[in-house]
């Protein structure tokens, strides 16, 4: 009987494509790869100029907190006192080479910054991905089966409900349900002081604590990193994960309409069979087209998330400097921040290409 499904698929269904040459996808990847640059010039640009509204950015981080003198000396030796397209340009020079420029609240390389921060918000970024793909593909394709019922009607409500309830407000409730009420899970940051003296004493460490912990074979550093890491990945991850189940739900639906499923029922193949089986996989395709779009609103929430937990990030570190009126740090945290979305879309768009039929080139 799969067989039989099998040969009734939409490919073998879908009228004969002519076959993508080489060529065409590896234009299409070039393409798609030079569009990187330009999306990250823009974004850059708009950047540097709204933080200069509000004048320099030593004046903004240190004005009132030193003598006018010496606020004047370290103006000029930063060069905020030149014109300001000298500076834009210089500082387009800076970063071709890699060097972003020191942060004026604590006076580091924001380089070394972004490397000790970024991995931490990478971390935190993948287990909300995890977690938004294990709630909202299974329950997904519960709605889908279920389609008009009860259970229908409470799934879609969830959906609705985690896409809009804010971020910080989920981590507080998590906080006060499975923290202080239960005591089940830790309040706060990425691991207890134990196991992060643990990981800063490894050998070249990745910055990835559960990463480190595995590679280490301290099991016991490896749940407790799991344990800090429940609560903050859930609270980024529903948000993604009631977009996740309504899209599998609706594309789902969509494709149980047709010809091919009609024909297995007709053959008495099991509704179960037909959603795990044939139809899911099709359903998918939307999920991946949208990866990248949402793991770039999973970085606009990491600034909540990781302040609500305390998880020491790059969202984290963007709130202290903004709140220090640090320019120079913030800039450097968008800039990479953009880098990692630009790419990320660049991956997924290859990967949406190669499996759907449908992308031309």
């Amino acid at each position: 009987m799969s067989s039989i499904i099998e040969a009734e698929s939409p490919e073998a269904l879908s009228p004969a494509v002519s076959p993508r040459s080489s060529g065409g996808v590896g234009r299409y990847i070039l393409v798609r790869f030079l569009l990187i640059f330009p999306t990250i010039f823009i974004l850059v640009t708009l950047v540097f100029f709204l933080m200069r509204v509000t004048g320099d950015p030593i004046t903004a981080a240190l004005g009132g907190r030193l003598p006018q003198d010496q606020l004047d000396a370290r103006i000029h030796e930063a060069g905020y006192d030149r014109p300001i397209l000298i500076q834009y340009f210089e500082y387009l020079g800076q970063i071709a080479t890699g060097n972003f420029g020191t942060t004026i609240s604590d006076r580091r390389p924001v380089a070394e910054m972004l490397a000790t921060f970024g991995t931490a918000t990478l971390e935190l970024t993948f287990n909300a991905l995890v977690v938004a793909l294990l709630i909202g593909i299974p329950l997904g394709m519960i709605a889908a089966h279920k389609r008009d019922k009860v259970p229908d009607a409470i799934l879609r409500f969830f959906a609705i409900l985690g896409y809009a309830t804010p971020v910080f407000f989920a981590g507080l409730l998590l906080k006060l349900t499975f923290s202080v009420a239960l005591g089940w899970l830790p309040v706060s940051g990425r691991a207890s002081t134990t196991t992060e003296l643990a990981m800063s004493q490894l050998a070249a460490p990745t910055g990835i604590y559960w990463l480190d912990a595995l590679r280490s074979g301290n099991l016991d550093a490896f749940g407790d990193v799991v344990k800090h890491a429940i609560l903050p990945a859930i609270a980024l991850g529903l948000l993604t994960a009631g977009i996740f189940l309504r899209l599998v739900r609706t594309n789902l639906i969509g494709t149980l309409g047709k010809d091919y499923v009609e024909a297995g029922r007709s053959r008495g193949v099991s509704e179960y069979r037909l959603v795990t089986k044939h139809a899911y996989k099709p359903a998918l395709i939307p999920i991946i087209t949208v990866m990248g779009l949402q793991i770039a609103m999973m970085l606009g929430g990491a600034v909540l998330t990781e302040t609500t937990f305390e998880w020491k990030g790059l969202g984290y570190q963007l709130a202290q400097y903004l709140t220090a009126r640090d320019f120079v740090a913030v800039q450097g945290i968008v800039m990479l921040l953009a880098v990692i979305v630009a790419v990320t879309n660049f991956v997924v768009d290859i990967v949406a290409a190669i499996i759907d039929p449908r992308v031309r080139y």
